[in-house]
């Protein structure tokens, strides 16, 4: 598997990752404007922008006329934003490779940001923050990041304040766009089936999919991109967010702050989030569902950034079974700094990971998320190959190096929903032992 990246002269970056035997060709289309990006006043507008893409364009002037256009091939296709960075893609046959490319690039680059569905999409907005709000399982994310950053752009919620949204004009979207959707900060990929420079498929050779791009993307908005603001790292003790909810099942997130995705050390805390909880046979999944019988779901990950990062155990468990859950997990934390791990056990986290890592590239789109997602935040990639070798280089005695130096009281951090009032409770035990 080979990604091919090149930077055109108005510095839009372009990677183009053949798949001979892919059944489909997916373009990807990321730009670094995302939360973090935002400004109080319009918080969510990333978001907000994001929807309004698909609400007309001066070639395509309504909705219908983009959905119904890859309703049409069949294609599959949709849009998302994070902190930092979003994305627009569509997926479709190969033969249909211009037609996909076409219609992204122009929600992409020309929506009008018609003023009467800018007020629709805000009541649409809405009642996606509404729909979140009954979710718990998702809720407790916005709660538990907030918890750790508080109020700057790496602690506001992505989709933004009810209030907020009431508020953003059709003024707002467009010097946003202009300040953030730039060649310079954009860049797209497209996987799946064409050839590799000097050879032929029926999605069309790589260097012919090159031209395409640039001419697509000739008219793309040029400056000076404006910065996000520095995420700040600040916390003495641990923290604990308790959000009082009538709710059947109590959603907790237990974790700690980690480093940037600029840390080597990123490869050794995959390999300790997944002995934690990457699947059913880990530490956790087996603690807590199937010794204590205490949740259905239960599991650990890594989020980094390009300024900040953590990782965080999430469960959905019994109201009863509270305390018991929190002691384990922080039992857990405890024996990573103080136990080696078994050999055994090591490598079938390794192997876990990397099983997974194959699997989750078997698709285009998938193909695509992954290189672009480590092109638009490192502005490098790196391959499958070469990421399991890197995987595998990993030491035992590195996690524990990790778990020591994340693993520690003033920087635990407890967001819980659920029936419960009094957050003393938890105070008393959220400590490492």
């Amino acid at each position: 598997m080979t990604q091919n990246k090149i930077i055109l002269d108005n510095n839009l970056r372009i990677i183009t990752v053949p798949m001979k035997d892919s059944l489909t060709t997916t373009v990807l289309i990321l730009v670094e404007a995302g939360s973090k990006y935002e400004t109080k006043e319009i918080n969510g507008i990333s978001h907000f922008l994001e929807h309004m893409c698909f609400k007309g364009t001066k070639k395509r002037p309504k909705s219908i006329d983009i959905a119904s256009e890859l309703d049409g091939i069949g294609a599959r296709y949709n849009a998302f934003t994070g902190m930092e960075y979003t994305g627009y893609y569509a997926k479709a046959r190969p033969e249909h490779f211009d037609k996909i490319l076409d219609v992204v690039s122009d929600i992409y680059q020309n929506q009008i940001f018609d003023s009467e569905e800018i007020n629709k999409e805000r009541g649409v907005i809405i009642e996606e923050i509404n729909m979140y709000e009954d979710l718990p399982m998702r809720r407790v994310q916005s709660l538990f990041t907030n918890l750790l950053y508080g109020d700057q752009p790496a602690g506001w919620d992505i989709a933004g304040e009810k209030e907020v949204i009431k508020k953003i004009t059709r003024e707002d979207f467009i010097k946003y766009h202009n300040e953030h959707y730039l060649a310079k900060s954009s860049l797209v990929i497209v996987a799946g089936k064409f050839s590799a420079k000097g050879g032929s498929a029926s999605g069309g050779d790589e260097d012919e999919i090159v031209e395409k791009i640039k001419t697509a993307f000739i008219s793309i908005k040029s400056g000076l991109k404006t910065p996000k603001i520095k995420t700040i790292e600040q916390q003495n003790k641990p923290k604990i967010l308790l959000k009082h909810k009538e709710t059947d099942q109590t959603h907790l997130i237990l974790g700690v702050r980690a480093f940037d995705i600029f840390d080597e050390r990123k490869y050794a805390l995959e390999i300790l989030t997944d002995i934690l909880g990457g699947g059913m046979s880990s530490r956790l999944f087996q603690k807590i569902r199937e010794e204590m019988g205490a949740a259905y779901y239960v599991n650990a990950g890594a989020d980094l950034f390009t300024d900040h990062g953590y990782l965080a155990v999430s469960a959905g468990i019994d109201h009863n079974k509270i305390e018991q859950v929190i002691l384990a997990v922080l039992d857990e934390f405890q024996k990573m700094i103080s136990e080696p791990i078994g050999d055994k056990e090591f490598q079938r986290a390794k192997d876990h990971l990397i099983g997974n890592l194959i699997i989750g590239l078997e698709t285009s789109d998938q193909l695509a998320g992954f290189f672009g997602g480590q092109e638009i935040l490192t502005k490098e990639t790196v391959n499958p190959k070469d990421l399991i070798k890197k995987i595998q280089a990993v030491k035992a005695e590195e996690i524990m190096e990790v778990a020591k130096d994340i693993f520690q009281n003033q920087k635990l951090n407890l967001a819980i929903i659920g029936p419960f009032k009094d957050g003393e409770r938890f105070e008393k035990i959220l400590t490492l032992r």
